[in-house]
């Protein structure tokens, strides 16, 4: 795992993980990795938990055209979208800090990685790939699933990406049985103990 850009430290690890507003985001947390990781919904439960903003750049894309992800990718195709990705990126990135999902190909543009980099960090939600296809293989929202052996494409696509998503900041695990919940408290623990001050705990007089 590596640190880029590191911001100074302010307090200690805590004890246990993180919760409240008594702890503030310094710089936006980008959630990264495969399809079926989980990046939405652990991404909306540390929001809550932090009392952050939460940020899906899938869901803004699919607000801009008022088509689904696989409509965009049939009628433009995977170009056009990765293209408006990385522009709703770039702006999602401008903002206030805050929890930021992004769709399993974002991290892999070196522009979007640069930009994560420079105004946030990037925490790669780590499955192994039987996890995943458990959780994607009765989704038909995935375009780059829909072909005739889901199965294999996706192992391509995971031994194509993880070596990029090793490249993230923070790497937390992702196992089977482990709650939603328990995934987003294990994020933010892993933040509050980054050396970079990514998620440090308010002076008393502020919280």
């Amino acid at each position: 795992m590596t640190t880029e850009n590191p911001l100074p430290a302010r307090g200690r690890a805590p004890k246990t993980a993180p919760r409240g507003d008594a702890w503030q985001l310094m710089r936006p947390v980008v959630l990264v990795g495969m399809p079926g990781c989980g990046k939405s919904a652990v991404g909306a439960a540390l929001a809550r938990r932090l009392c952050a903003p939460f940020r899906d750049s899938d869901a803004e894309i699919v607000a801009a055209a008022n088509l689904g992800i696989a409509e965009i990718f049939d009628r433009w195709g995977e170009d056009f979208f990765r293209e408006k990705e990385a522009q709703v990126l770039a702006r999602l990135l401008e903002g206030a800090p805050c929890v930021l999902s992004t769709g399993g190909g974002a991290f892999l543009r070196p522009g979007n990685r640069a930009l994560i980099a420079e105004r946030g960090i990037a925490v790669w939600l780590k499955a192994d790939l039987e996890l995943l296809w458990e959780r994607v293989r009765r989704k038909e929202t995935r375009p780059l699933l829909r072909v005739p052996d889901p199965r294999a494409r996706l192992a391509e696509l995971y031994d194509e990406r993880v070596p990029v998503y090793a490249q993230a900041g923070l790497t937390v695990e992702s196992e089977a049985g482990v709650s939603v919940a328990t995934m987003a408290a294990r994020v933010a623990r892993a933040l509050a103990e980054h050396p970079g001050g990514v998620l440090v705990q308010k002076a008393k007089d502020e919280a």
